[in-house]
């Protein structure tokens, strides 16, 4: 740990929030219809695309309706991509000669994507062709995204209207959010990446000769465009099989900071259209304090434990911090750093090997998918996400004082508190139940690298992240095997849409409602106790459910290696 790492993490945290309020304000007035800077120009398209699919934008849905459009959408998506990865051999802009994609991983890719998890069993540069990363990924990159911002800005009406049958149209917001917010940003970001050094192209791979005099192919691409929007949409997936630790996907300290800041710009900025649209901007500063005290200290833990090192390299004079599968380029600090944003963001994207962080390194990236996406968390998933554990705050907090809870004019009733609670254990439901059936069956067991508690440790890791709809991998698992596509498949699945379709009942079911003038008894929503119970609900009920898998893994890694016992990457 230096004070120079310190800076850099202050400095990060200093330009998130610098943009949240910006941004909050032109997404705001995107998603109300006002008129924006980029308005004259996207309005004309804007109209012609309803014209063309037919639909009106004046008329709203009901959450009914709208969770309907939502999950077609979603559907055809899926047919879609995975029509694509199947048949990719036979289509254009296939130099490197890329077959068609087996069954079981095209299912598992194609519902990666579409569900913004962005998991991959495969490496990009020897499986996929360019026309399946451009038109297959990348368009599900924006649109997935797209749908994460849109289903948040529903809930929000849901506290911000009163007496309301409809909670807006998906058609609308799905299409405001990608032509106002994901595309023109992204081509700011794809044209930095391109003066940062990272490809575009449509020529195949090239031969580059070494300075021993080797040959060596390099593969290529239209990669800055997909990096743009993999990191910016919180969608992780990589054009290489590095992933973010390749020198063509982040080759530069400064491109590192820039994609570091695009994963949690969107999701920070949230909460400031949070706070405008329900009329009151310290609502969303509150959220965001909560989201920023769980990150720093998780941040905290991981920069402390990357810089102590692993108990047993100490113990035999290899000091200096754990170097291990780590960038030299980024160092402890910048690797630390990106593990703490991508997994509190449900990015997914890495920069260094998650299997060789340090135990307690290693265990705060699982906290953060753990706890949902709800530290910045997704595109749009991580506000709806904190919001339901608003919800079950409030309800705590009414339980305290005897009150019935209500929060922003809302009175918080059992059904808003149950649909909260489906949505909150449907993921600890998938991540351990799936990461139960694998150490019980021997398609699930031949998956880890390791044994002991670090090959546990790999499987709860991957089931974490599926269910999380983050897609990271600790790396030492072999997840390209029929049980393991599948079963990370439905976890993907089940994470993302029983989470969605109890947030936006919760929508329906609060827009209906009148608003409630605030009384002298009315919990206050604004201030440090409630950012301090906020945080202490998320940690208890994050406790609870999960502390008994992390014990059989990191935690038993972290002991065994303070005791001397050798374990494999990670202990």
């Amino acid at each position: 740990m230096s004070l120079n790492g310190w800076f850099q993490i202050a400095l990060f945290c200093a330009v998130v929030v610098a943009l949240a309020r910006p941004l909050g304000g032109y997404m705001s007035r995107v998603f109300t219809g006002e008129r924006t800077l980029l308005s004259p120009v996207l309005s004309p398209v804007e109209r012609g695309l309803y014209r063309v699919a037919g639909i009106d934008a004046e008329q709203e849905q009901h959450w009914l309706a709208y969770a309907s459009a939502m999950l077609a959408f979603h559907v055809l998506g899926f047919l879609t991509l995975y029509a694509l990865l199947r048949v990719q051999a036979l289509l254009p802009f296939n130099p490197d000669g890329q077959a068609g994609v087996a069954p079981d991983l095209a299912f598992n890719t194609a519902t990666s994507f579409v569900t913004n998890t962005n998991w991959q069993s495969y490496g990009g540069e020897t499986t996929l062709s360019y026309l399946t990363q451009m038109l297959g990924l990348t368009h599900q990159n924006f649109l997935s995204a797209a749908t994460g911002i849109a289903l948040a800005v529903a809930l929000v009406r849901g506290f911000s209207r009163a007496s309301a049958k409809t909670v807006g149209s998906f058609w609308v917001d799905v299409t405001r959010t990608t032509l106002y917010v994901l595309l023109p940003l992204c081509m700011v970001l794809t044209l930095f990446y391109v003066w940062q050094g990272i490809p575009q192209t449509l020529s195949g791979a090239v031969e580059a000769t070494t300075l021993e005099g080797a040959k060596q192919t390099l593969a290529v691409g239209p990669v800055a465009s997909q990096v743009a929007i993999k990191m910016l949409g919180t969608n992780g997936g990589g054009f290489f099989n590095a992933n973010a630790a390749h020198p063509f996907e982040n080759p530069t300290a400064l491109s590192n900071f820039v994609q570091m800041v695009s994963i949690f710009a969107l999701g920070a900025a949230m909460t400031n259209v949070f706070g405008r649209m329900v009329g009151d901007e310290r609502q969303g500063w509150a959220i965001l304090a909560a989201m920023g005290a769980l990150f720093l200290a998780g941040t905290a833990i991981v920069y402390w434990a990357e810089s102590a090192g692993s108990p047993v390299l100490n113990g035999l004079g290899l000091t200096g911090g754990n170097m291990e599968g780590k960038e030299v380029r980024f160092g402890i600090l910048g690797s630390s750093l990106f593990a703490a944003i991508t997994t509190a963001a449900s990015c997914g994207a890495v920069n260094a090997m998650h299997d060789s962080f340090t135990a307690l390194g290693g265990i705060i990236p699982l906290i953060n998918m753990e706890l949902g996406e709800i530290i910045v968390g997704g595109v749009g998933a991580g506000l709806y996400g904190i919001l339901v554990f608003v919800i079950v705050t409030i309800f705590v907090a009414g339980l305290m004082v005897g009150r019935t809870p209500e929060y922003l004019g809302k009175k918080i009733e059992g059904r808003e508190v149950k649909m909260a609670m489906l949505a909150i254990l449907c993921l600890p439901l998938m991540m351990l139940g799936f990461t139960a059936l694998a150490t019980v069956v021997a398609a699930g067991l031949a998956g880890p690298a390791n044994a002991g508690p670090h090959g546990f440790s790999e499987i709860l890791y991957a089931f974490t992240s599926a269910a999380a709809n983050n897609g990271s991998a600790f790396g030492g698992l072999t997840a390209n095997t029929t049980f393991y596509n599948t079963t990370l498949g439905l976890g993907m699945l089940f994470g993302r849409f029983f989470v969605i379709i109890p947030a936006l009942a919760i929508a329906g079911s609060l827009a209906a409602k009148k608003t409630v003038p605030a009384s002298a008894g009315t919990f206050p929503t604004h201030g440090g106790l409630f950012v301090g119970l906020l945080v202490g609900v998320i940690l208890i009920v994050g406790g609870l459910t999960f502390f008994p898998a992390l014990a059989l893994g990191p935690v038993v890694e972290h002991l065994a290696g303070g005791l001397g016992q050798t374990f494999p990457a990670g202990g």
